[in-house]
């Protein structure tokens, strides 16, 4: 199922989402809430990982990556103004639902119930710390793919790993904004990779191998699990 999501995030950004809790509710009988809810529940465990990894980068390479930042025009006071602005306009429809009655604000109030009961699965499932473990395994094999890729550039073969996450953090930025990071994914690790003296021929061959070997993966398996899941589960 998670593979038929990627694929068709790569058609419509965040229907695999949604196409992954349908499926959860057809051939598992999970209530379409509760399923969306443990999906959110990843995203946010996610969000908690690249932040964590973001820090991690900052601390290893934090003059770079400012002066980056600041030499293409960004102002981190108007971007934290906005993302305030945005969680207080959040607020006032949370507790807008909250105080209403009316039939649409009980439908929302339920969706939201069992988006949370599904939020809070984690610290309800029998085998939590095995949840973590992955989870912090699945995040080392993302950056873990980006060094092994950097061996098919002779001139980033010489990358530490340090320079690595720094262009693991762009990269993670373009497929965060953008469908499945197309375009931008490889001109965003290129632009990391130039700051530590790659040139920008290499930084694009570097960006565009490994855009092309999670997205063909992403294809072919996704492919594969539309084609088998309802063969598997025929009788559902």
């Amino acid at each position: 199922m998670i593979f038929m999501a990627y694929l068709a995030n790569l058609g419509v950004p965040r229907t695999g989402e949604i196409l992954r809790a349908t499926a959860l509710t057809t051939y598992e009988g999970v209530p379409f809430e509760k399923g969306f809810g443990t999906i959110v529940t990843e995203r946010v465990v996610d969000v908690f990982m690249l932040l964590v990894v973001v820090v991690i980068t900052l601390l290893l390479q934090t003059d770079i990556i400012i002066s980056f930042f600041e030499q293409r025009g960004f102002d981190l006071n108007g971007i934290l103004l906005l993302l305030a602005a945005g969680l207080i306009a959040v607020l006032i429809f949370f507790i807008f639902v909250k105080k209403s009655n009316s039939s649409i604000a009980l439908k929302i109030k339920h969706f939201i119930k069992g988006l949370m009961d599904g939020v809070f699965s984690i610290f309800k499932m029998k085998r939590k710390w095995a949840f973590v473990f992955h989870t912090l395994l699945i995040w080392v094999c993302y950056i873990g793919m980006m060094w092994v890729i950097k061996f098919t550039v002779p001139e980033t073969a010489s990358l530490s790993l340090n320079e690595i996450m720094v262009a693991f953090v762009f990269g993670a930025f373009a497929m965060a904004t953008t469908n499945g990071g197309v375009g931008l994914f490889p001109i965003l690790v290129s632009k990391a990779l130039v700051l530590f003296g790659i040139s920008s021929v290499s930084g694009d061959a570097f960006g565009w191998i490994m855009w092309i070997a999670q997205t063909l993966m992403n294809v072919v398996f996704g492919a594969i699990s539309f084609l088998l899941l309802p063969l598997l589960n025929r009788y559902k």
